[in-house]
């Protein structure tokens, strides 16, 4: 019988195949002609029956005469299926024309043999690959026919083409990474290495083949190289990882991140090492650069709050083993505002680098500055014997800034205040030390600025006390017992009142009449004081749109109010006493803004421009307390107020003498000069009512007419009036 798979075989037309002389192909032989043939191969049989290779017996027409087990179990097919079938049938039609071609050859060449690799279709579909050899047989009378010995190479093949494709794998991850790699032997000596590791050392691949890496490494780092080998071929870890230092063939330091793997056979025995590197010198650097930002000011370079922390806390503990003192100095710059409002921020920017410039000259190794914040500086001193040692270390910064700065082509002289604190670091937290400092400083601002104060415990209950007082000044504020009284301010030639200066006053339900000199201050060191300044415009405009002159007074009266230097530099200002005039029924012309020099010290042009929108609007300044602080000129000229208000220290001195005449009789001399209406505080007795009026001053104000009163006796006040009676 012609076997199922003879039947299904694809045969091409006209294909060197139809070509053949053959056979006629017989479609069943019958059980004893089969008999026959096998017969006819006992021979082979013999070496077939047990063979593990394929074993056939073709005609010169292609037909099988004789297969063995292997062949039988290789095509699928059982041998009476298999003789007198078309051998080409069972090849793949790829294969086909090839082998036919060869055929041919082979009829032609006697006792000729032909090996090549070829593949089946077996009868289940599954393609194998054959390795066959070919041997002419004809002229044998045992075999008269070709012999076909094969052997079945389809696993082996997958094998080889799977070993193929994983070593080209494995070289496009080796020679083609871009990660740098070696190959080393057990005695760490480098026998491959690819492009990316050669062009990371700058070594070629000839200069470092069948060396260690001792020659290109950091000398310091030689001996983490070898550890690492060592602990591999003990067995101590299975991978190491470690960063080391080479030194490329420029010179060039590089810092690597190294992986070290062994590879290793069936049993385990260590072959060579797989070493793959990175290159993290670029990552180091940023490391070190965000590090240094993250523990730096970025406007200075020096220390930040976070570095400093960390540096206060090793000396605390290093104190605590070696004992002795450390201080802690904070440092604000005075007035520092003005060199920004005046000369630009870019300036001011420039000034703080340019102290602490000067900062550094005169720190000590062993101490730490920082920049704390805004204008100020913390400074760490360590290893003092005693406090003296903390007041000279706060004269050496405060020298330090005494020669004058060159800053956007300007001379600037630039003082500072320091608060000095002193700890054996057993009684002060980290934390304790610098609001310690911070209370000093105030201390030192309050005293006049360009100073240190040494921290005392006394100190820090007097800014308890302060935190209280306007913790309880704020509700005050909001509970109404804050109220505004008014003065009486007088012409001394008529005695006829002409406005009133509207004083805050304070009745505390526990502490009774808290003067303003207690917490007006105090609410300066906070934003308290917009707060307190706007509530007493609010009612001073309130108050003063109900007073009424008698009708033979043809002039309206005048309120004053007092503003704070940050109030004037409040940038709401303008428009607060726009709105709040707005709603009441006071004239411009009927408010009085009293500023000090103070106010313009802290920033001129500012100062200027909120005078003129102010003056543009119809409001009247005077300058307070005139003849007290710096008292320049130059500034009278400047801001050009139409009242100036001599201070009581000129009206009501400690000892009244001649000189003290002399100059108030100047001081009134030069506001009519220069066209201003003088007014005098403190007026307490007749004498000096009657001095003042004889050296011209206008206007004045007093306990010798009235203290200042609450608006609901203003009314009465004004109906009354002042008589020559009231200063007899």
């Amino acid at each position: 019988m012609t076997s199922d798979k003879a039947k299904k075989s694809p045969k091409v037309q006209g294909s060197p195949r139809d070509k053949t002389p053959k056979s006629p192909r017989t479609k069943s032989t019958g059980a004893k002609s089969k008999k026959a043939t096998v017969e006819r191969f006992a021979a082979l049989e013999e070496v077939g029956q047990n063979s593990l290779d394929l074993l056939l017996v073709v005609d010169k027409s292609g037909s099988v005469k004789y297969a063995n087990p292997t062949s039988l179990a290789t095509f699928g097919i059982s041998l009476e299926e298999s003789i007198g079938t078309d051998a080409f049938a069972y090849l793949h039609p790829d294969d086909v024309e090839r082998v036919f071609t060869q055929f041919l050859e082979l009829l032609q060449t006697p006792r000729g043999s032909i090996r090549d690799t070829v593949r089946i279709v077996a009868a289940n579909g599954e393609v194998r690959e054959i390795e066959l050899v070919s041997t002419y047989a004809l002229d044998s009378v045992a075999v008269a026919g070709i012999i076909l010995n094969g052997r079945d190479v389809t696993e082996q093949n997958n094998y080889v083409k799977q070993l193929h494709v994983l070593e080209e794998r494995f070289r496009v991850a080796f020679e083609d990474n871009m990660a740098p790699m070696i190959f080393t032997d057990l005695d760490d000596r480098v026998f491959a290495a690819n492009d990316a590791f050669c062009n990371m050392i700058g070594f070629t691949r000839e200069e470092v083949m069948g060396r260690d890496s001792t020659p290109f490494t950091y000398p310091e780092d030689i001996g983490i190289t070898e550890a690492s080998h060592r602990r591999i071929l003990r067995g101590e870890e299975g991978q190491s990882r470690y960063v080391k230092r080479y030194v490329r063939k420029d010179g060039r330091l590089i810092y690597v991140e190294v992986l070290r793997s062994p590879a290793r056979d069936e049993d385990g025995k260590i072959l060579y090492n797989v070493i793959s590197e990175r290159d993290i010198t670029d990552e180091r650097t940023l490391a070190a650069e965000l590090s240094h930002q993250a523990l730096h000011d970025t406007l200075t370079g020096l220390s930040n709050r976070v570095l400093f922390t960390d540096r206060l806390e090793q000396a605390r503990a290093k104190i605590g083993r070696d004992g002795g003192l450390y201080a802690v100095l904070l440092l604000d710059l005075d007035d520092f505002k003005g060199v920004n409002d005046s000369l630009g921020h870019l300036a001011g920017d420039q000034l703080l680098q340019a102290v602490a410039r000067r900062l550094e000259h005169v720190t000590r190794a062993t101490d730490t500055l920082c920049r704390f914040g805004g204008d100020e500086f913390l400074y760490l001193a360590e290893g003092l014997n005693s406090p003296k040692d903390a007041e000279l270390t706060a004269t050496r910064l405060l020298d330090a800034l005494v020669e004058p700065f060159s800053v956007a082509g300007t001379q600037v002289e630039q003082q500072a205040s320091i608060g000095v604190t002193v700890s054996d670091g057993t009684k002060s937290e980290k934390n304790d030390l610098v609001r310690n400092a911070d209370v000093a400083l105030y201390e030192a601002k309050r005293e006049g600025k360009g100073r240190f104060v040494l921290f005392t415990p006394s100190m820090h209950q007097q800014a308890v006390d302060r935190f209280e007082l306007v913790r309880e000044l704020r509700q005050a504020l909001q509970s109404g017992d804050l109220k505004m009284h008014y003065q009486p301010i007088v012409d001394l030639a008529t005695l006829e009142i002409v406005g009133f200066e509207a004083l805050m006053r304070w009745q505390h339900p526990v502490r009774g009449w808290v003067p303003p000199n207690v917490f007006i201050p105090a609410a300066e060191q906070s934003d308290l004081i917009l707060d307190l300044g706007y509530f007493a415009l609010r009612e001073a405009i309130s108050a003063a749109s109900s007073w009424k002159q008698s009708e033979d007074k043809t002039k309206d009266l005048y309120v004053s109010v007092n503003l704070s230097a940050r109030q004037f530099h409040d940038p709401g200002l303008v428009s607060i006493i726009e709105t709040v005039l707005a709603q009441s029924e006071l004239s411009r012309e009927q408010l009085v803004i009293e500023i000090t020099e103070s106010v313009t010290l802290l920033n001129v042009s500012e100062t200027m421009n909120v005078m003129e929108q102010l003056g543009r609007f119809g409001i009247t300044f005077a300058l307070d307390d005139f003849g007290a602080g710096y008292s320049s000129l130059s500034y009278l000229l400047l801001m050009q107020p139409k009242i100036i208000k001599v201070d009581r220290s000129f009206v009501s001195p400690a000892m009244e003498n001649s000189r003290n005449d002399a100059l108030l009789e100047a001081i009134v001399s030069l506001g009519h000069k220069l066209n201003m209406t003088v007014l005098a505080e403190g007026i307490e007795t007749p004498a000096q009512f009657e001095r003042l009026r004889s050296f011209g001053c206008e206007l004045g104000q007093g306990f010798l007419w009235s203290p200042a009163i609450p608006k609901e006796e203003v009314p009465a006040m004004l109906r009354r009036g002042l008589t020559a009676s009231a200063i007899s």
